[in-house]
């Protein structure tokens, strides 16, 4: 089993109350989960969708 690296946002340090994301390179998806709640789980973005996801927070 890979081990999987997560990552947190560098906006997290912003947020006094905590609320971040973290992220992490899986085998063909990124993964993203709550750190507050890292015990349930995370949710799976594939390339195409996490870079969409990214160019509309930024614009």
């Amino acid at each position: 089993m890979q081990q999987i690296h997560w990552r947190k946002s560098s906006y997290s340090n912003t947020h006094p109350e905590g609320d971040c994301v973290e992220v992490a390179p899986l085998e063909a998806l990124t993964g993203v989960r709550d750190t507050k709640a890292r015990d349930r789980g995370h949710i799976e973005a594939s390339p195409a969708a996490w870079c969409a996801f990214l160019t509309a927070l930024r614009t």
